[in-house]
């Protein structure tokens, strides 16, 4: 290299500072990486006073970047990160000059893969148990003995020849809807609904069973989806499910009134057995016998307990004694009657003499007059009649008129 060269060189070259201020402004203004989403799996995690420091790497390994979650940020995070968990993040890229490595700024992490599909069933779990569609108050009681059951599955699936085998067996006779529903894929949870429409529009089923045969956890998402649940929510006719096999409940099943874990159950649970209804009247038959058997041996011999009781208890002789009871009884009766009058009598007589001696009458008979003024009221004082006036005299026998011509004085006397 000439002297020339070394010093073009010299004269172009940059600083460590100016190169990574260059690297950092690239970085840093970049519209997509100032908000970016990332997914990977957490190869390391650790907690600091600061925040939470962790590296995610992609599936192969083959690519790491470094991440931090400030300690104000923790709270809002919908997951904690934790190592060997596949984690989407999201965050801005910055670059530390003083060490010359970027970072990924974290503002949020989410589950990624089945740790999504969980998390977004947990939010959905959680709202729509607020709103009280998984209330115990909400369940309905099935109909002990239905008419009319509507059945809402695949037509294709071996579900539908298990429930219509079982009811046959159980309950002949018995009138059987089906409504036909894709229970598997992207359209299933829309072809559900409207399945469960039609049987409300029909309205001639007394209880709907939704039913699915046993799969993997990703053909019975349908299940878990809103759709299904409001549509079951507001059925107006009880809904049993009896979806897959031993597995965690679905949102279907929590809604559902009443919930097992097979086709075949569901179509158990919602008629009873027709042989068992026979065994059982036969012995409530028997049952009922026994019981009216043994209630007339029991009078029989109470019956045979009163006639011994009888003949002890010397009848005439005790209707004699009740005979002279009354006999005695009846001459008080007439006695006390008796004596009650004569004392009546002579009150009465008593009375009679009382009233003779007041009646005015019995008074003018012994020579006495009763004097009445024009009005008819009585002349009690002579300072009531003025001279002139005229009254009336009531004699024993007869009544005269008189005019008073002169008042006498009573202090005179």
């Amino acid at each position: 290299m000439t002297f020339y060269q070394a010093d073009l060189v010299i004269d172009t070259a940059i600083s460590v500072a100016g190169l990574t201020a260059y690297i950092q402004a690239l970085l840093e203004e970049d519209a997509q990486l100032s908000h970016v989403w990332v997914v990977g799996e957490v190869s390391s995690a650790h907690k600091h006073p600061k925040g939470l420091f962790f590296t995610l790497q992609d599936s192969e390994g083959k690519a790491a970047i470094n991440c931090v979650v400030w300690h104000s940020q923790i709270e809002k995070l919908a997951q904690i990160p934790e190592r060997g968990e596949q984690v989407i993040v999201l965050g801005s890229l910055r670059l530390y000059p003083q060490r010359g490595q970027y970072q990924l700024t974290v503002w949020q992490v989410l589950p990624a893969g089945d740790g999504l599909q969980a998390l977004r069933y947990r939010q959905l779990r959680n709202r729509l148990e607020a709103e009280g569609l998984f209330a115990i108050e909400r369940k309905r009681s099935l109909p002990t003995h239905p008419h009319a059951v509507a059945v809402v599955t695949s037509s294709a699936g071996a579900a539908w020849g298990d429930i219509q085998k079982t009811l046959r067996s159980r309950y002949p006779g018995l009138r059987v809807l089906f409504s036909p529903a894709l229970v598997q894929g992207e359209q299933a949870p829309s072809s559900i609904a409207r399945a469960i429409a039609r049987v409300e529009a029909d309205g001639r089923a007394e209880v709907l069973i939704l039913a699915r045969g046993g799969g993997a956890v990703e053909e019975l998402a349908c299940f878990n989806d809103e759709r299904v649940v409001r549509a079951i929510a507001q059925c107006s006719i009880p809904v049993i499910t009896g979806i897959g096999h031993q597995r965690d409940e679905s949102l279907a099943d929590l809604v559902a009134d009443v919930c097992v874990h097979t086709p075949t159950a569901a179509a158990e649970r919602v008629v009873p057995q027709l042989r068992e209804l026979y065994l059982a009247h036969r012995q409530r038959v028997t049952t009922l016998h026994a019981v009216v058997y043994q209630q007339l041996k029991n009078a029989e011999n109470q019956l045979l307990e009163f006639k011994v009781s009888l003949r002890h208890l010397r009848l005439e002789e005790k209707i004699l004694q009740q005979r002279q009871l009354l006999t005695s009884k009846r001459q008080q009766l007439i006695a006390r009657t008796k004596q009650q009058l004569q004392q009546a009598t002579l009150h009465c007589q008593f009375l009679e003499q009382k009233l003779a001696t007041l009646d005015p009458r019995a008074v003018i008979k012994r020579g006495y007059a009763l004097v009445r003024q024009e009005q008819g009221a009585i002349a009690r004082h002579a300072s009531d009649i003025a001279v002139g006036q005229k009254l009336f005299i009531q004699l024993s026998e007869g009544q005269v008129q008189a005019e008073v011509t002169e008042i006498i004085d009573e202090s005179i006397k």
